[in-house]
């Protein structure tokens, strides 16, 4: 099962649709990435090793998470900007693989049991090389971008996960 993960995984598909979602939808200087990427893959670390999809491609999950971050950080607006990322990764995972199209595991645990729905990343077969091109097609963008290119760049986004436009000097 491992080998199989490793020749269907999809990561800059995510990495890529993840970054490149929020930074049209936000366009916020402050916002941190790191957590946003990580939030990205989760579903797929968690799930893909198994081969069935299971509590990480929920929806209820994603949401529960968004919920946690959004009580445990109340009144304490950098760690929240920080925490956000990870809830709306895994919220972008779900739409970006997908995974609304497998009822009962989307939707679980009010659709029943999750049963034996494969991954959607291990589903698709050979059009996750499609996908990857794509993805890295957006992290080269984004790399141009945000001027990743140069060393100091890419440390300060390394450091504080705020990605700023690599067009203004």
């Amino acid at each position: 099962m491992v080998a199989c993960w490793f020749g269907s995984a999809v990561f800059l598909w995510f990495l890529g649709t993840a970054l490149v979602s929020v930074w049209f939808v936000f366009t916020d200087p402050r916002f941190d990435y790191r957590l946003l990427l990580v939030g990205g893959l989760l579903p797929d670390v968690v799930d893909v090793p198994g081969g069935d999809a299971h509590w990480a491609h929920s929806l209820t999950v994603a949401v529960a998470a968004l919920m946690a971050v959004m009580l445990i950080t109340a009144g304490r607006k950098p760690i929240r900007r920080l925490l956000l990322g990870l809830p709306i990764g895994m919220m972008l995972h779900l739409v970006w693989d997908g995974a609304f199209t497998a009822t009962a595991v989307f939707w679980w645990p009010f659709a029943g049991s999750w049963g034996h729905t494969e991954v959607p990343a291990l589903e698709r077969g050979w059009l996750n090389a499609v996908l990857e091109v794509l993805g890295a097609a957006m992290l080269v963008w984004a790399g141009r971008r945000f001027g990743l290119g140069d060393p100091t760049r890419r440390r300060e986004f390394l450091r504080s996960g705020v990605l700023t436009d690599g067009k203004v000097a």
